[in-house]
């Protein structure tokens, strides 16, 4: 096997580590994932033991790290005082060819660190961004960046809308994806000077470019590909993500205290469209090299997505589209 088909998943990474990420792996393996295609990155001994109480190694490659970065580290320092930590070393084993993609439900500052240092940007590319998808409507949205790049340029801001348009295209099957930039208002001439001169770029970037939108306009299937600043990116995406858990919660209380027993049963399907371990992390667009990051309280099916996400990036060659795709911009 091709080891750039591999996919390196730091075990030690995130609230439940490192349970939830071995019981993840073995799920993604029932689900179909090859199990060489795994390389579980930690402390040896804490694996293996954690496998062998599941019942034995279906055949992961280890490769052992001695030191964990917490969530709660400043990423810089952490990166800087713990250079064997298993995100470095995830980071490592991509930069030398030995996994072609880093999974993480780490310290989100620390993988995106490690990754713009270690792995280097894609040629042509000027700041990576953190690209989540969304479903509400039935219709995959991917919205970037998600808190990878607080302080941007207007032309990052096109650089991304350009990413994003390429990822929905080859990997979500998005035909012809529509590019949205995030703002308060829907004229050109609201919000901050980043937006309108963002605006006034994408608007003469070749892309589908439906302008301004606002936040409501993301439940509405307005358009494919949505552009924001990392700041408010990450802030909107925590509201979406706590707003629907909480309205998922009320609904069902309401229906239990009305006697409705049917109630689980009928939001399932709603609760798969809003749950964030069913799309498992976001991919970090720009890197050379496939980064998944997860959401810290990640769970084993978050993890199992989240692998299926690097793999499903990595078959599809997403970073020869996006080099590809940025050579005439």
């Amino acid at each position: 096997m091709d080891p750039k088909t591999r996919i390196a998943l730091d075990v030690m990474g995130g609230d439940d580590a490192p349970a939830c990420n071995l019981d993840g792996a073995l799920a993604a393996v029932e689900a179909g994932l090859a199990p060489a295609r795994l390389l579980l990155v930690g402390d040896r001994v804490t694996i293996e033991a954690g496998l062998e109480e599941r019942g034995g190694n279906p055949g992961f490659e280890l490769l052992h790290s001695e030191d964990v970065i917490g969530m709660e580290e400043k990423p810089a320092v952490a990166l800087r005082s713990k250079p064997r930590s298993s995100i470095a070393v995830a980071t490592g084993a991509v930069k030398q060819g030995a996994a072609g993609a880093h999974v993480s439900m780490g310290n989100t500052g620390a993988v995106v660190g490690a990754a713009t240092v270690g792995l280097k940007t894609l040629p042509g590319v000027r700041r990576p961004g953190i690209a989540v998808t969304i479903e509400f409507t039935g219709r995959p949205v991917t919205v970037l960046d998600m808190g990878a790049n607080v302080v941007p340029k207007p032309e990052h801001l096109v650089q991304y809308g350009h990413m994003g348009a390429i990822y929905s295209r080859d990997l979500l099957g998005c035909y012809a994806p529509r590019v949205g930039l995030l703002n308060i208002g829907e004229e050109d001439s609201k919000g901050t000077d980043l937006l309108r001169d963002a605006h006034a770029q994408l608007g003469d970037s070749g892309l589908d470019f439906v302008g301004n939108i606002e936040g409501g306009d993301l439940f509405k299937g307005t358009c494919d590909v949505v552009v924001t600043d990392g700041f408010t990116g990450n802030v909107a995406l925590k509201l979406m993500e706590g707003f629907a858990g909480f309205m998922l919660r009320m609904v069902h209380g309401e229906l239990e205290k009305n006697g409705a027993a049917w109630g689980p049963e009928v939001l399932a399907s709603l609760h798969k469209q809003v749950d964030y371990s069913e799309y498992g992390g976001a991919l970090l667009l720009g890197v050379n090299g496939v980064v998944v990051i997860g959401h810290g309280r990640s769970d084993a099916r978050a993890v199992a997505n989240a692998l299926d996400l690097a793999a499903r990036a990595i078959d599809a060659d997403v970073n020869a589209h996006i080099v590809a795709g940025l050579e005439p911009v």
